[in-house]
């Protein structure tokens, strides 16, 4: 058991039996559990001491209850009504299966048309989340469970928010977030399409389309480079799903599928999928964006060379 871990194997949280530690991070540990009053299993989601300390992080943690009670899809991890607890916890569905990290790891690139039955099964649910107000906003493959026959259900809403609320304002995680919230945007749906775009190149390339020495450069290197075409990684990519996926994680929210449904209707029908002879390696509108993309571009830079110039300052 990790020193970070507040329960043990054995131990009882009001009615429910703690079975095991199945995630632990800095923020949260999530356990799964026995409903003792009926032998249900569920999933126990608890706040550490630093989130319970912190109000802002305390407050996001309430929020996740409050946005997970609203939502009913067999796409998303259902958050169950707890009644009285004598401590700040969540209860949730127990989903079995595996993240979508460790079919990826474990299998490597997954055939296109597997990693597209997994795309429109992660779209349905979106959809979903979508039209009743809620943005994810932190969409990556941690936070997919893939069950029997590849079933999808999204988890880990602790960051997502509700149109019309201002909520606290995570970022996500670095090879996932859009060039927007990047630049310090919330972002709005089109963020989770990017990022669903991120994640179907990486299930068919086995990488991402941006990675650097660092995560503020993993960052900013979508601002200012284009990705590397997924065909050219795998030529078993078909070039309408490479410019389904293109589209998703064009620079430009404007430019991008603009609902989920979108995106689906694209990946169900690639005949339908309109395939230019050739497309620009990057995309530079005007005098104005090429100015900002130099912009970042020296952002980059600056504490590259300074780090450059320290070493070359301590060698002499």
């Amino acid at each position: 058991m990790s020193t970070t871990a507040q329960l043990h194997v054995g131990q009882k949280l009001d009615h429910y039996g703690i079975d095991e530690l199945v995630a632990e991070g800095p923020i949260t540990c999530t356990y799964r559990a026995t409903d003792l009053r009926d032998g249900r299993q569920v999933a126990l989601k608890l706040p550490s001491a630093v989130a319970e300390a912190d109000p802002d992080l305390a407050e996001a943690f309430r929020r996740e209850e409050a946005i997970g009670v609203m939502l009913d899809h067999p796409g998303v991890r259902r958050t169950l009504a707890a009644g009285e607890r004598s401590r700040p916890y969540l209860v949730m569905e127990w989903v079995p299966g595996r993240l979508l990290r460790q079919v990826m790891v474990e299998e490597g690139k997954l055939p296109p048309d597997r990693a597209i039955r997994i795309a429109e099964g992660i779209l349905e649910a979106l959809d979903y989340i979508h039209n009743r107000g809620i943005v994810h906003r932190d969409l990556k493959p941690e936070n997919v469970m893939i069950g029997d026959a590849d079933r999808v259900k999204l988890i880990d809403f602790g960051i997502a928010s509700k149109r019309g609320t201002d909520d606290f304002s995570g970022l996500g995680t670095p090879d996932y977030i859009a060039p927007e919230q990047v630049t310090g945007s919330r972002g709005d749906l089109r963020t989770d399409l990017y990022a669903l775009g991120v994640m179907l190149y990486e299930m068919v390339t086995g990488r991402v389309p941006f990675s650097g020495p660092s995560p503020l450069a993993t960052m900013n290197m979508r601002l200012v480079r284009a990705p590397q075409p997924p065909r050219e990684l795998e030529p078993k990519v078909s070039l309408e799903l490479q410019k389904v996926i293109g589209r998703a994680i064009q620079r430009e929210p404007r430019d991008r599928y603009a609902a989920a449904q979108e995106f689906l209707y694209d990946l169900r029908h690639p005949e339908e999928v309109r395939v230019p002879e050739r497309e620009p390696a990057i995309e530079l509108r005007n005098p104005a964006e090429i100015r900002k993309t130099l912009l970042y571009a020296a952002l980059i830079l600056i504490p590259i060379l300074l780090f450059a110039v320290i070493l070359f300052v301590e060698r002499l």
